[in-house]
């Protein structure tokens, strides 16, 4: 049974960091594509950071380029985004998603994945 939960999230003043963490259980990361989800009041969902299979690939949304980076640990059974530099604009539920049997292959759309975590809130704000 694949799970993810989320967690890390809470109130950080402009220019802070935040580790987010999904624990995730039911894949491994070797075979599966990962991906760091958002969504702010009022504004649709927007991928913020992918990981793929085998952690061969990682790709950022260009909002969060050089601030934000993805990494994943099968031993822990965990997922990260560590995110510095923050801005108000990054404040919004982030939600970790996971497709399993992918590959090395990088999935993009939010729409692509098949399991998603209960989200967690960021806020930025002095």
């Amino acid at each position: 049974q694949v799970q993810l939960v989320e967690s890390g999230g809470g109130l950080v003043q402009p220019g802070g960091s935040l580790r987010l963490s999904c624990a995730f259980s039911g894949f491994t990361l070797d075979y599966s594509a990962i991906g760091w989800f958002r969504q702010a009041p009022g504004k649709s969902r927007e991928g913020v950071s992918w990981l793929s299979g085998r952690r061969a690939t990682t790709v950022y949304a260009d909002s969060v380029k050089g601030r934000f980076t993805i990494s994943g640990d099968n031993a822990k059974r965990t997922v990260y985004l560590q995110m510095n530099s923050l801005k108000s604009e990054d404040t919004a539920v982030y939600y970790c998603a996971a497709k399993r049997r992918t590959g090395v292959v990088l999935i993009l759309a939010a729409r692509d994945y098949d399991y998603w975590g209960q989200g967690t809130q960021v806020t930025v704000s002095s």
